[in-house]
């Protein structure tokens, strides 16, 4: 797989964040919402759009929380719902539903990131850290 970076989104609400649940291949874990960035996109645009695909929700960037290496650059940005409704999202990932597995948008309490398979669980820690 050729590198490519994206740009995901850290939405909190009421100490709460949103993740999307994947259960894959026996697998169960959870993502934070995004997906990489197109050509002439910035990271944060690349994250504002991934976020309504992925959740139907419009958010604003506040603040880089934190870029990982792996497969490319990935951006991870802290930010807050400013319009939309959380699970609406259209995104290609509900097409492929049956050959991905499940991809469930939920909202987890930050404190209880770190018992669960979160990846990358680098920017979960970072997210606690900061509670």
């Amino acid at each position: 797989m050729h590198p490519r970076n994206r740009g995901s989104a850290v939405v909190i609400e009421d100490d709460k964040v949103a993740v999307i649940k994947r259960c894959r291949e026996g697998e169960e874990y959870y993502v934070f919402p995004g997906g990489g960035i197109e050509d002439g996109e910035t990271p944060e645009h690349a994250t504002i759009r991934e976020a309504f695909e992925e959740l139907g929700v419009q958010i604003e960037v506040i603040e880089c929380l934190g870029i990982v290496e792996f497969n490319g650059e990935q951006h991870y940005f802290i930010a807050k719902i400013v319009g939309g409704e959380f699970g609406t999202g259209q995104g290609e990932e509900y097409d492929e539903i049956r050959s991905h597995g499940l991809y469930e948008p939920i909202w987890i309490q930050i404190a209880a990131l770190d018992s669960l398979d979160v990846r990358p669980m680098r920017i979960a820690k970072k997210l606690m850290e900061r509670m």
